[in-house]
């Protein structure tokens, strides 16, 4: 474990603790159990809880140190136990997180953020814009899967590359979800805090922006499956073209091709011709009745 980091008198962060270094820090600041086990486990969902001495939330953030297949919540967020007593913050989470040096540097260094309430929203509010970066980087891919699909041009697991686009927007759009009621009761009695409409907007925003994102991406599939399905279909309508053309062809041949000594026209000096123009004026046929029904 990294050491318990005090960023000042009231922020206490802490990296990678073993569970005997966590109790030793839940016993310090009276922590709940229950709630010093929800910080051990790595998938635990977005939570708000009020406890009898402290607030517990766990929050999520956007990891950028993903590989480009990740797709779900453990994959591609990071957990951030925040626990809230009355005189401290105490954030708890299993790797390094820039954002919260960040904070260090820009509100409590300068002095700017000096009370718990604060802190709270500068953290949340930080872990809400972590999603602002990936968000940019899936309505580009999209638009140039788009653009590709439109100009019909091949591209090596494009389905594939479309489905997984699909999970993280979704797997993102989930946590966002349930976020919602942590932000909401974070809010309550602090609604006309600057601060907290300003961490609200950008909730909000997000919000709209993956909701957005997940219409964009299904909308896509749909195009993708519904061009994939009229290029079958248009083989298919060309198979059946010639099919429909050799048939009686074929049906010609067949019938001239069987071994009676006594088929019509077969000892006839013009039988040959009269076959080969019978072909042609079946073909003609079939090819105008094609045209008047604009089949071709």
């Amino acid at each position: 474990m990294k050491a318990a980091q005090h960023m000042n008198d009231f922020w206490i962060d802490v990296t990678n603790p073993t569970e005997s270094e966590l109790q030793e820090i839940a016993n310090t600041y009276h922590l709940h159990p229950n709630a010093v086990q929800d910080c051990l486990e790595p998938d635990h969902l977005p939570k708000y809880e009020e406890m009898e001495s402290s607030r517990f939330i766990v929050t999520r953030v956007y990891d950028v140190a993903q590989s480009s297949e990740a797709d779900t919540i453990q994959e591609v967020t990071r957990k951030i136990s925040i626990f809230i007593t009355d005189k401290n913050i105490i954030t708890v989470h299993r790797s390094e997180q820039p954002l919260l040096n960040v904070i260090k540097t820009k509100y409590i260094d300068s002095g700017k953020c000096t009370d718990l309430h604060q802190l709270l929203l500068h953290i949340l509010n930080s872990a809400v814009l972590t999603y602002e970066v990936p968000s940019d980087k899936l309505s580009n891919e999209i638009d140039f899967y788009e653009s590709r699909i439109f100009l019909r041009k091949k591209l090596p697991n494009l389905l594939k590359n479309l489905y997984q686009i699909k999970r993280k927007v979704s797997v993102i759009k989930r946590i966002l979800t349930i976020t919602t009621d942590t932000t909401n009761k974070v809010g309550e009695g602090y609604k006309h805090d600057p601060m907290y409409r300003e961490m609200k907007d950008n909730f909000v925003q997000q919000v709209i922006v993956y909701d957005q994102l997940s219409e964009d991406i299904n909308n896509l599939l749909s195009l993708y499956l519904s061009i994939s399905g009229q290029k079958t279909n248009e083989v298919i309508r060309v198979l059946t073209i010639f099919s429909v053309f050799f048939m009686p062809l074929t049906f010609i041949v067949g019938i001239y091709g069987m071994n009676f000594d006594h088929l019509p026209e077969l000892h006839w000096e013009y039988g040959y011709l009269f076959s080969i123009a019978l072909m042609i004026a079946v073909t003609f046929t079939i090819y105008l009745w094609f045209k008047r029904k604009e089949w071709l």
